[in-house]
C-alpha cells in the first residue's frame, strides 16, 4: 500500500482537533438511530438498532413503517441525511454547523412531511448530563474534512473487522455501529450464559444492558475516545473477564490492558503509523480473542474455522 493511499484510508484524527464535531455528530447518529429503535422489533442484544457502514457514511437500513419503508443514510462525502422511503418519497438535510435542537426539529419536519411521524425518547443515551435533544443549543459544530475522515476509518475498519468475522463458525455479530457509545464493534460469542450484568450504564436501562450481555462474549472494537482517554483506540474485551485475562501477552507489542476500563487498548495512531495497518489490526483483534477464549475456556475446536476467501467455500 502506498503512503499516500494509506493515509486517505487510515486518515490522522487528532481528538482535540475535531472533538466538538465529535460531540455533535454523536447527538446527531443517536436521533435517528432512536427512530429505528422505536420502530424495528427488539433483536438480541439490541442488533435491532445500530447503525451500519456504508460507501458513503452510515444508514439505518429498511425500517419498517407500517406498509412503507424507510431508509436514513448520513453521506459524509456530500454531507447530507437523506431520507428515502419505499414508495419514492425523499427528503434530505445539510449537514452543516448547526446546533441538536436544529437538527432535531429539521429531522423531526423530514418525518411529518413523509406522513411517518415517529416520537422517540428524547434524550441522549449513555452519556451524562446529556441534554434533552430539543433543548440542545450547545452542540452545534460540524467539520466536513474530519466528519468525512472519521467516515473513512470506519470504512477502513469496516473491511478487517468483517474479514475476522468469517474465522468463528459460532454466532457472531455483523459489524455494528452503535450510536450510543459511538463505536464500531464486532462480537462473537461462546454459547454459553453470562452471570447478570451489574448495568449502571448512563441512562441505559438495567434491562437493556443485561439482555445484551446475556451470553459470553469476546467484543473487539473502534472508538475516537473520550473521558479518560483523548485519542481514538481499538479496544477489545470479554464478558465476563475470566481469570489470568488482563495479564495475557496479546499483539502487537503496542496494546496493553487498562485497568480504568477494564479491556485492551490498542491506539488508533500505532495502527495508522504501521507498515501494514491491516495487520496489525488483525493480530490484535486475534490474539485478543484467542486470550478471552483460551482463559474462559471456549469450545474452540467447535466454534473455529479458518479465515475465510473469496470465491473458496470453507473447507470440511
Amino acid at each position: 500500500m502506498s503512503s499516500a493511499t494509506k493515509s486517505e484510508r487510515w486518515p490522522d484524527l487528532p481528538f482535540a482537533a475535531w472533538k466538538d464535531t465529535y460531540e455533535t455528530l454523536h447527538l446527531w447518529t443517536q436521533i435517528v438511530g432512536k427512530i429505528r429503535l422505536m420502530r424495528e422489533p427488539w433483536l438480541n442484544h439490541s442488533w435491532h438498532v445500530p447503525l451500519y457502514v456504508t460507501v458513503r457514511g452510515l444508514t439505518t437500513s429498511p425500517i419498517p413503517m407500517g406498509g412503507r419503508a424507510l431508509q436514513m443514510d448520513f453521506d459524509f462525502i456530500d454531507h447530507l441525511l437523506w431520507l428515502r422511503t419505499s414508495d419514492g418519497h425523499i427528503r434530505q438535510i445539510m449537514l452543516a454547523p448547526k446546533t441538536v435542537a436544529e437538527f432535531y426539529d429539521e429531522v423531526m419536519v423530514a418525518l411529518d412531511g413523509l406522513g411517518l411521524t415517529t416520537p422517540i425518547f428524547g434524550r441522549p443515551s449513555e452519556i451524562a448530563n446529556g441534554i434533552a435533544f430539543e433543548q440542545d443549543r450547545v452542540h452545534a459544530s460540524y467539520d466536513h474534512d474530519y466528519a468525512n475522515r472519521f467516515w473513512r476509518i470506519l470504512l477502513s475498519t469496516h473491511e478487517v473487522f468483517s474479514r475476522f468475522r468469517t474465522g468463528f463458525l459460532g454466532k457472531v455479530s455483523p459489524v455494528h455501529f452503535f450510536w450510543g457509545g459511538f463505536d464500531l464493534a464486532v462480537t462473537r460469542f461462546s454459547g454459553k450464559r453470562a452471570p447478570l450484568h451489574p448495568g449502571g450504564i448512563a441512562h441505559l436501562p438495567d434491562a437493556i444492558t443485561r439482555e445484551a450481555y446475556s451470553h459470553e462474549v469476546s467484543s473487539a472494537g473502534f472508538w475516537p475516545g473520550g473521558g479518560l482517554i483523548d485519542y481514538a483506540a481499538f479496544y477489545s474485551y470479554a464478558y465476563p473477564s475470566p481469570e489470568g485475562y488482563a495479564s495475557a501477552a496479546v499483539q502487537p507489542q503496542q496494546a496493553f490492558f487498562s485497568k480504568a476500563f477494564g479491556e485492551f487498548l490498542l491506539p488508533y495512531d500505532e495502527v495508522r503509523q504501521a507498515g501494514n495497518p491491516e495487520a496489525m489490526l488483525m493480530s490484535f483483534l486475534q490474539s485478543t480473542y484467542d486470550a478471552a477464549a483460551d482463559f474462559g475456556k471456549w469450545d474452540r475446536d467447535a466454534l473455529e474455522c479458518p479465515v475465510g476467501e473469496p470465491c473458496r467455500p470453507r473447507p470440511l
